[in-house]
């Protein structure tokens, strides 16, 4: 399994503990870092874009998006949320390729790095998983698919 990882360098703390968990989930499930392909963008906002060329390669089986956005006192927080899950979502669809969206949408800093920790807490690891999980039902899906015969 090919698995492209699009990361934010925008809070970048917190999108490297992100980016441990979801390591440790694909290497846990067999997938060498050789199949990896890592790139970092300037912000979440940026992330659609790069998910959308990984996506739109047919190289990849998934994609992971990580990023961190968190609440300021200025309505930013919500145009760049909404605008980087609708442009994530829309790269997958778009592809047929699964792209998870591993992006923290919080109200502080506390709460990001809660959902970044190490283990069961970390919201890479549970996307890192998805992805893997999604790509394999897809795979299986086309192949029955295509099996049915055409009468």
């Amino acid at each position: 399994m090919k698995i492209g990882i699009a990361a934010s360098r925008f809070n970048q703390f917190i999108v490297e503990q992100l980016l441990e968990g979801a390591l440790d989930a694909l290497k846990r499930n067999g997938i060498e870092e050789s199949d990896i392909v890592l790139a970092w963008v300037p912000g979440a906002f940026e992330l659609p874009v790069l998910a959308e060329t990984m996506a739109a390669s047919g190289k990849l089986d998934a994609v992971i998006t990580l990023g961190a956005v968190i609440r300021g006192g200025t309505p930013h927080f919500d145009y760049v949320a909404g605008e980087c899950a609708a442009g994530v979502r829309e790269a997958g669809q778009k592809h047929g390729v699964p792209v998870t969206f591993g992006v923290l949408t919080t109200d502080t800093i506390e709460q990001a790095l809660e959902r970044s920790g190490s283990g069961e807490g970390n919201k890479g690891f549970d996307v890192a998983i998805a992805a893997i999980e999604t790509a394999r039902v897809l795979a299986q899906t086309r192949q029955a698919l295509s099996a049915l015969s055409s009468d």
